[in-house]
């Protein structure tokens, strides 16, 4: 068995930069970009059985699927067990600030559900604001006229770039299990995020949707204000967000997508969604 040998369920936007980071690392993986078939139940078991290491990026449905069939096989031979979950688990908390003492409360409870299952499995569970690096940002978002502004007053979200995930998982590979929340250290209003990405583009903003003209999906989205505090995570894994804030984290962007760019971007790791 290699000593170093990473199975990821999932094999998405954010595990894909997590994989890309280990060097000398064998990874097998399911999902679209990945080598396994999920269904296939005698392949995977026989790269459970190979792995070191464990990562699910794997998003519940009524249940978590990852758990609902290789549960039992996880549980074997003390493996580090990873899982990406979503600070959505907290719920509303009015603009305060949680953290992972906080309680869950969130609207979807299979999330709820299969975080507090992986925690019950000795894992480190990785809880994620909203996602956000190349090719997946808010630039993106306001680039292609999609992106819209709410007008809600008070409301904030944290968010994390890709990269800062990535390191942060990196970081919980010798560290012990728990909840972790890895965010950014300035949680901000939608508004003011796409205000600021339009700045960039040189653009005007767009336009405010009223929250009624909303799908239902998005307007319990925007029910919630939160603030995550990513204190336990720089303590416990000694990480640091390179993108502290999403200002920083927009301007790096801009810079790697701007012509005649190369000399002026920072060192930002290859891109490949939880």
């Amino acid at each position: 068995m290699a000593r170093n040998n990473l199975l990821i369920f999932g094999l998405g936007y954010s595990a894909s930069v997590v994989a890309a980071r280990l060097d000398g690392w064998e990874i097998a993986a399911t999902g679209s970009a990945g080598n396994l078939d999920f269904d296939d139940r005698e392949g995977v078991i026989a790269a459970i059985d190979r792995a070191t290491h464990v990562l699910s990026s794997v998003p519940p449905d009524e249940v978590d699927p990852v758990l609902a069939r290789y549960g039992a096989a996880l549980t074997d031979g003390g493996k580090w067990l990873g899982y990406l979950s979503s600070t959505g688990v907290y719920g509303d908390a009015g603009g305060a600030w949680v953290d992972e003492s906080a309680p869950i409360l969130g609207r979807r409870q299979a999330r709820n559900r299969a975080d507090a299952d992986w925690l019950s499995l000795g894992a480190r569970v990785f809880r994620l604001p909203g996602i956000y690096g190349p090719g997946r940002s808010p630039l993106d978002r306001v680039r292609s006229g999609r992106a819209h502004r709410t007008g809600i007053a008070g409301q904030v979200f944290s968010r994390i770039h890709v990269d800062d995930l990535a390191a942060g998982v990196i970081a919980g590979l010798d560290s012990p299990p728990g909840a972790y929340n890895l965010a950014d250290d300035m949680p901000m209003s939608q508004d003011a995020v796409i205000e600021f990405a339009a700045e960039l583009l040189g653009i005007d903003p767009p336009p405010v949707v009223p929250l009624d003209a909303l799908t239902p999906e998005a307007r319990a989205f925007h029910a919630e204000n939160r603030r995550v505090s990513n204190l336990k995570a720089k303590r416990v894994l000694s990480w640091r967000p390179a993108y502290a804030d999403y200002r920083l984290g927009l301007r790096a962007l801009n810079a790697i997508t701007r012509p005649n760019a190369a000399s002026a971007a920072p060192p930002i790791a290859s891109p490949d969604q939880r």
